[in-house]
């Protein structure tokens, strides 16, 4: 008789994905003429990437104030990430536009 063979991996994470929903729009060229480590080439991809080094985190910025935040290994991280990068896009953020009746 065969013995059952048993897989218990040990793991850790490494990399979280977390999405957010600031409630404004971003003016991308003027985020990305104004702050450091923001990467915009809207011809490639139509966001702009902040790049965290504390938090090591990459945040995708979308004008519709969409982010994506990659890199945090938890939950804190990812909170402190965003609260970085409000404070930065906060002088740049317009309400959004309000939806015409019609």
């Amino acid at each position: 008789m065969t013995k059952k063979l048993t897989i218990d991996p040990s793991f850790k994470i490494e990399n979280i994905v977390a999405s957010a929903n600031l409630g404004v729009e971003l003016d991308l060229y003027t985020i990305a003429k104004n702050i450091r480590n923001i990467e915009y080439e809207p011809e490639q991809f139509p966001g702009a990437i902040l790049k965290l080094k504390d938090p090591k985190a990459s945040l995708l910025l979308f004008k519709n104030g969409k982010v994506i935040c990659t890199g945090c290994k938890n939950e804190r991280e990812v909170k402190y990430a965003l609260e970085r990068a409000i404070k930065l896009l906060t002088p740049h953020a317009k309400p959004l536009p309000v939806p015409k009746k019609g």
